[in-house]
């Protein structure tokens, strides 16, 4: 794999990848060990899954697969040689090497930060395109309008976020992918939305060369043969709107059948998040009664739990957009949620923590 003659990093060009990799010891041994993978005789690299949707584990990806993931990132969004790009996401993790990647195969000039929380605090540089998580996006609101271009990935980005987003600049696309297919094969468009068009009718395009379809179970089916070694069928309920376009419902796994209802916890949370400034989530527990019954959990923080508790019941009854099937049937407080090494949240092992009875 060869450098792009327009490639920097931090500012600096180089003539040789030698010398990339001793100049990337000064930024972190993380950066420098994948460079050096990149740049070895092997064909794939080694990378590690989150750990969100069961155990963390590591898999193996062509170096050829990540230059063809890259490339289509570039040709979809118009991010060509020169361009900007701040990088903010931990390269232990796909997202954080993918964009070191399209940086060298793209010919960007890359400035690399630490993946904190609020990775725009103290820059004022100008920026063509970054990525980010939730949490980074929402403590950059003040100075996001210097990213022309944004995707957002590793968590959904609340409805309450997406409303703050349509005042800015900044166009923002919230991404679907895995560490299997070498990050994202899709991009929404979450605001800037041409004119007479809404978030509403906003959904998840696929990249090129990529084919989607449904299983047996409304979960969706990726062929993506430049990206990915297998067809992927994923725990990812879907509505097809067509066949480059689909509308994400939910995890599979997730799914709660109560009473013969089936509810999507995912969309639940979407319309709670206007309520809910806490972290949380809708899950579902036993019930002799329904089967599951569905439950909401809150990272309460040190907030008066009686007080609290009380203003949220009456926030829920008062919501409009829930159906009576979606209007959690208990309400449970913790102090705490756990989570993956990324800050994704372990629905199950926090569910653990509490006390149901």
């Amino acid at each position: 794999m060869k450098l792009h003659n327009n490639f920097q990093l931090n500012g600096r060009g180089f003539s040789s990848s030698d010398e990339l990799i001793d100049f990337s010891k000064e930024i972190s041994e993380e950066v420098s060990l994948f460079f050096k993978s990149w740049f070895s005789k092997t064909l794939s690299i080694e990378v590690h899954t989150s750990g969100s949707t069961g155990a963390p584990k590591s898999i193996s990806l062509k170096k050829e697969q990540l230059f063809h993931s890259a490339y289509a990132t570039g040709k979809e969004l118009d991010l060509g040689p020169h361009t900007k790009a701040l990088m903010c996401l931990s390269p232990a993790y796909i997202a954080g090497k993918m964009m070191l990647v399209r940086a060298m195969v793209l010919g960007w000039s890359l400035d690399i930060v630490s993946a904190d929380s609020n990775p725009l605090k103290g820059n004022d540089k100008a920026y063509d395109f970054s990525a980010m998580v939730p949490l980074q996006l929402q403590n950059s609101l003040d100075k996001i309008h210097q990213v022309k271009k944004l995707i957002v990935g590793g968590g959904v980005v609340s409805q309450e976020l997406q409303e703050q987003l349509q005042t800015i600049d900044t166009i923002v696309y919230a991404t679907y992918g895995m560490t299997e297919t070498s990050t994202h094969i899709a991009l929404k468009q979450l605001n800037r939305f041409p004119l007479g068009e809404c978030s509403q009718h906003s959904f998840y395009k696929v990249l090129p060369n990529i084919r989607i379809y449904k299983d047996t179970r409304n979960c969706l089916v990726i062929d993506a043969p430049k990206v990915a070694d297998t067809i992927l069928f994923t725990n990812d309920v879907v509505d097809l709107i067509s066949d480059t376009q689909f509308d994400w419902l939910g995890r599979f796994d997730n799914v709660i059948n109560s009473g013969g209802v089936k509810l999507h916890p995912e969309k639940i949370e979407e319309k709670l998040s206007v309520i809910l400034s806490q972290r949380f989530f809708v899950t579902g527990i036993s019930d002799e009664q329904l089967g599951e019954k569905l439950v909401l959990v809150v990272e309460y923080g040190g907030l008066k739990v009686k007080t609290f508790k009380y203003s949220l019941e009456q926030k829920i009854k008062n919501l409009e957009t829930l159906s009576r099937f979606e209007v959690p049937k208990e309400i449970y407080l913790t102090s705490y949620f756990v989570e993956t090494a990324t800050q994704k949240i372990q629905r199950k092992k926090t569910l653990d923590l509490i006390d149901l009875a």
